[in-house]
């Protein structure tokens, strides 16, 4: 079998209503997952799911607002209802990432970003990767970001969130690993996606900095998810590996 091939995976995409999460969705259906399209806008992600099923594929709109742990676990039980009674792949793409000045972030703000960037990855492995472990196989990827390598001005919020991820990612990678169960993350560049269209030439020149000079498209970033869900990456656990254009490289 193809090593790419996905066939008779059960793949549990959050944020998969747009962007990274929506190429990802597609790019997991197109190698035979059936694909749960987890999001908070029902209109956007039937919109997804039917676009996965025009081309051939499976998929299912699954309702979430991955605020605070109760809903995380929520969200994994109905996967796995949707799945047949398992998850095979889980990628943690949902998030948010507002940059700004560390003095200007109220507590409130401190506590969504977390909640969503960390809380919600945190319970949704832990309700799960156990159940993946028990089944000696399993794939979770992790989104980051590459300002969670570095500091940059402005980025002290989200990029702390994400550095989180990043620990996480190894830490999970050593629990689960003997199981069966691969743990790696992806620190992205500057992509085009709708959520980043309002950074307008900002993006532009952040992407400039790095050696491809130019941002990533949404499938680029899935491309590279979708490895490291796959057996084509059966060797590779803990990961934190950069989709940054080289920026992190130099």
């Amino acid at each position: 079998m193809n090593s790419l091939s996905l066939a008779e995976n059960v793949a549990l995409v959050t944020g998969a209503t747009s962007g990274i999460g929506a190429a990802t969705a597609l790019a997991l259906a197109e190698r035979g997952a059936h694909v749960l399209v987890a999001g908070r806008d029902q209109q956007r992600g039937d919109a997804v799911v039917e676009t996965v099923r025009g081309r051939g594929g499976k998929a299912d709109f699954v309702a979430a607002d991955l605020r605070g742990a109760e809903p995380a676990r929520q969200l994994a039980r109905r996967a796995a209802e949707l799945g047949g009674g398992r998850v095979d792949i889980l990628v943690n793409n949902a998030g948010i990432y507002p940059f700004g000045p560390t003095d200007r972030f109220t507590e409130e703000e401190f506590d969504a970003v977390y909640s969503l960037n960390v809380k919600a990855k945190f319970f949704l492995v832990a309700e799960l990767a156990p159940r993946m472990a028990e089944r000696g196989r399993g794939a979770i990827v992790n989104v980051s970001t590459m300002v969670s390598e570095y500091g940059a001005p402005g980025m002290a919020l989200y990029g702390s969130s994400k550095a989180a991820v990043n620990l996480l990612t190894k830490s999970w990678a050593a629990e689960y690993g003997p199981s069966g169960v691969r743990v790696n993350a992806v620190l992205v560049g500057p992509t085009r996606t709708e959520g980043t269209a309002p950074m307008g030439d900002d993006l532009a020149g952040l992407a400039a900095q790095a050696p491809a000079g130019r941002p990533a498209s949404p499938e680029e970033i899935a491309a590279s998810i979708v490895y490291l869900a796959s057996d084509a990456a059966g060797f590779v656990h803990g990961a934190v590996l950069p989709v940054d254009g080289g920026r992190t490289a130099v």
